[in-house]
């Protein structure tokens, strides 16, 4: 594992928990203890976590750490949702990514199938995408082609936003989209928490031929500020927590709500 793998997986381990010991590190990554306490130091300079005896804790860090490395209790579904939407994209297909810890899920699927892994002498997949911890994930993919989309980046949320990104989108054809969202109701629709990320997935899903909104049952009947315009929400994937009310209430509205099944 790389430094840089490694860091990650030390934010992973510690977002988990709100805390993470030297011991911890030691024995989930093989590292060894000194090898622990550079990487715990390393991150505390860069104020991604604060050090204490022996470990390390989010508890006063001064900001918000990047949506990737928060607790994430509903994972789980998320990775679900991914694996569902995975078997609907095909070798050969341009598809749209938003920001977001679904659709990173998502990216993280593609990035282990064997068909988009075998030898190619072209790309067997082409991403673009607005989030750049997406692409830094499937840049190791040589099959997978990823076109980033310029603009200002949020650093909450890795996503690239503002009228550069317009400006590329409008030349891309897309032929599936998958947008993540902070919340979605049967009402209003799906809704993001800025209303620059709500305008670039709008015009991501309207430059696909199918979209999809990516959204854990968790997230629904919330609102978060911003709607996502005049988006004609069409096509739902979620998880088994979804409630028979809301799911009438989303298919009367005309959305095909497609429920994946907890792990037996």
């Amino acid at each position: 594992m790389i430094r840089s793998e490694r860091l990650e997986a030390v934010l992973d381990l510690l977002a988990e928990a709100g805390q993470v010991d030297i011991d911890d590190i030691v024995s989930t990554l093989g590292v060894s203890p000194a090898t622990a306490r550079r990487d715990l130091d390393s991150l505390a300079k860069q104020r991604l976590l604060t050090r204490t005896h022996g470990g390390a804790t989010t508890g006063t860090v001064s900001y918000d750490l990047p949506g990737r490395y928060n607790r994430d209790d509903n994972a789980e579904a998320k990775q679900r949702i991914a694996e569902a939407a995975s078997e609907l994209i095909t070798p050969g297909v341009v598809i749209g990514l938003s920001g977001g810890t679904t659709t990173t899920a998502l990216a993280q699927v593609l990035s282990t199938r064997a068909d988009l892994n075998a030898k190619s002498d072209h790309a067997l997949l082409t991403v673009v995408t607005n989030a750049i911890n997406i692409a830094a994930q499937l840049a190791v993919r040589p099959n997978i082609k990823v076109i980033v989309i310029g603009g200002v980046l949020n650093p909450r949320s890795y996503e690239l936003v503002g009228p550069y990104t317009d400006l590329v989108m409008n030349r891309i054809a897309l032929d599936l989209a998958f947008i993540g969202v902070n919340g979605i109701d049967h009402t209003v629709g799906p809704t993001v928490s800025d209303e620059s990320e709500a305008s670039v997935n709008l015009l991501m899903a309207q430059r696909a031929t199918t979209s999809y909104v990516l959204a854990d049952s968790s997230k629904v009947g919330r609102r978060a500020l911003a709607t996502l315009g005049d988006y004609e929400f069409a096509r739902l994937i979620t998880d088994s927590g979804l409630t028979e009310e809301d799911k009438t209430a989303f298919e009367e509205r005309g959305v095909d709500v497609t429920v994946v099944p907890a792990k037996a």
